[in-house]
């Protein structure tokens, strides 16, 4: 997958727009800066951008089907085999000449632009990704609009946010801003689109840019539900789960789930960089003859793996295929997908991996009822079951996955048996391939983006593990001095003199829980200037300590120990209560000790 070299230009503008400050003004009554103000407003019109782009480029897939394939996909009928290889040449000449960067799926290409290029995504890109992943789709190719949507809207958000000359950081920002709106409005899920974009392209909950995702997802949203409607996705009856015991074919689901998606991303990552590494001249017949093969397989008997594939679902949902079809079916969904994808057509992979495991549930729910028909639920509840467990396992998404499941359906009576099934599901593939795909597909590319799986299972070291060393560790607790402030200035000066640090320090702790630390050095330039037995509580300025307790993380503590020379830990429960003092020297110890 060629990743978009698309950067700033040395002329580009990156301005910091100041935030003015009023001294003495506590910070709820600061004035808002100009980039607060903006980050409540943009990512509306963001939102409403992006969902309208989204909308069209929905129904273009459509009327390109329409127009290219027919309405109905009958085997036997030559333009299955015809359309897509045409089309897939056409594909290869506008990417390869016109639109390099617009290959893949646009996840990759969204955290690249954040990580990389400070949010930037030219427009030239975006259109390429429309248009490509239109024809592709529209073509019959085994594709989904969702992961380009969500690069569409990326692309809007940074088109709108430097138009206001804003900073490089606010830049990189209102990146997943724009990418939840798209992601939303082409699968009118509001929550999935904002925790994926949290879970996947963020990487944690930043309280700065959350509610600015929030408002772009629900406008992207909402735009989409006024042109399609309120209905969910996909149609599904009344579900519920009637015996316990039933848990037991959600967990041989999420195994088989675990299966497929190692049997997926395995495929994928060995063909993709074995196809990027031939000659140049054949990355232009490579998608064409991906969609020869994709239509050969619609030809031969099974058009259902064609294009997106979202009516293959429902009808699975409503128990229209067979248990072995729809074995056959998810393994050709899988070939197909592989085939488009490692071929560098541009489209996504969020609608191939719900059709598979779409299939894949209902075959597992259809032989439950054949060999224990007293346990069989509905066989819709697997197949919503399924799409969640090949989400969770293939696209390293756990979270997502539970509420796309419930969200894209409406339903929310099994969500214990689709957190089983997705566990297990994510549990496997995690431990038998710990890289996810698409951080695999990055390393292909030559790019280190951060990995989001492993920021969110990385342990993160607290200021009570430095405060207290564990068994084994050399580290010792310093006894510096704790004094009230109505110690006179002359024992102060003592009990720094006796302190077990070089410095001299001591604390000066507050009724009120606050402190102030200062070394022997401050102590003798406060003790010229006032009487010996003057309280050392009244030498001190009003600056005090920062509020620590002992939970928090430990690395927050640093920028801390340049105006403290050691830092008050207190007690949540009892404020005025102290759990130890930190130095600088004692997390540099505990960081080394990791």
């Amino acid at each position: 997958m060629a990743q978009s070299t698309d950067g700033i230009s040395s002329g580009q503008p990156a301005e910091t727009i100041s935030s003015k400050t009023s001294p003495g003004l506590p910070a709820f009554q600061q004035p808002v800066s100009r980039e607060r103000y903006l980050f409540l407003v943009l990512p509306i019109f963001i939102g409403i951008l992006s969902g309208l782009l989204v909308v069209c480029f929905r129904i273009s897939i459509e009327w390109l089907r329409l127009a290219l394939i027919g309405k109905y996909m009958r085997p036997g009928d030559w333009h299955l085999i015809a359309v897509p290889g045409a089309v897939g040449l056409l594909v290869a000449i506008l990417v390869q000449y016109a639109f390099p960067a617009a290959r893949g799926s646009g996840i990759n290409q969204t955290k690249a632009a954040m990580y990389v290029h400070n949010g930037y995504i030219s427009m030239r890109t975006m259109f390429g990704k429309l248009i490509g992943t239109a024809l592709a789709i529209g073509a019959g190719f085994s594709l989904g609009p969702e992961d380009p949507s969500l690069q569409v809207g990326a692309a809007i958000s940074s088109t709108v946010s430097r138009q206001f000359r804003l900073s490089p950081e606010k830049l990189r920002l209102f990146a997943p801003v724009g990418a939840a709106a798209g992601l939303a409005a082409a699968f009118n899920a509001p929550i999935t689109a904002l925790l994926f974009v949290i879970e996947e392209v963020v990487g944690n909950w930043n309280a700065s840019v959350l509610g600015s995702i929030v408002l772009a997802a629900i406008s992207g949203d909402a735009v989409s539900r006024w042109f399609f409607g309120d209905a969910p996705l996909f149609r599904v009856p009344n579900l519920e789960m009637r015996d316990p015991r039933e848990l037991l074919a959600y967990a041989t689901l999420g195994i088989a789930g675990g299966i497929a998606a190692l049997i997926f991303s395995g495929t994928m990552r060995q063909l993709r960089p074995r196809l990027a590494r031939l000659p140049a001249w054949t990355h232009i017949i490579q998608p064409p003859l991906a969609g020869l093969a994709i239509g050969l397989i619609g030809y031969l008997g099974f058009p259902q793996v064609m294009g997106v594939g979202y009516e293959s679902i429902n009808q699975a949902i409503n128990g229209n295929f067979g248990w072995k079809l729809l074995f056959i079916l998810a393994a050709l969904k899988m070939l197909a997908t592989t085939l488009g994808f490692v071929s560098g057509t541009p489209g996504g992979m969020f609608a191939p991996t719900l059709f598979v495991g779409a299939m894949l549930g209902t075959a597992i729910g259809n032989l439950q009822e054949i060999w224990l028909p007293h346990l069989a639920g509905p066989i819709g509840s697997y197949t919503l079951a399924g799409m969640g467990v090949l989400f969770a396992a293939f696209l390293r998404a756990p979270l997502t996955s539970v509420f796309m499941v419930l969200e894209v359906s409406g339903n929310y009576s099994i969500v214990a048996p689709v957190i089983l099934a997705n566990t297990i599901a994510y549990l496997i593939a995690r431990k038998f391939d710990p890289v996810p795909i698409f951080e695999a597909f990055t390393r292909q590319d030559g790019l280190d983006l951060p990995s989001m799986e492993e920021i969110r299972e990385e342990e993160r070291l607290h200021i009570e593990d430095a405060l207290h060393a564990p068994a084994g560790f050399s580290r010792t607790q310093p006894d510096i001095p704790v004094l009230p402030p109505t110690r006179p200035l002359r024992e102060a000066l003592c009990e720094a003199e006796a302190s077990p640090d070089d410095r001299g320090l001591i604390i000066v702790h507050f009724p009120d829980g606050n402190g102030y630390s200062l070394g022997i050095e401050e102590l003798q330039q406060l003790g010229a200037a006032s009487s010996p037995e003057t309280a050392i509580g009244d030498l001190l300025p009003e600056r005090r300590l920062p509020l620590l307790y002992p939970d928090m993380p430990l690395d927050t503590t640093l920028h801390f120990f340049s105006k403290w020379p050691a830092l008050l830990i207190r007690n949540r429960a009892v404020p005025t209560a102290i759990e130890g003092v930190l130095t600088k020297e004692q997390v540099l110890d505990r960081y080394h000790d990791a």
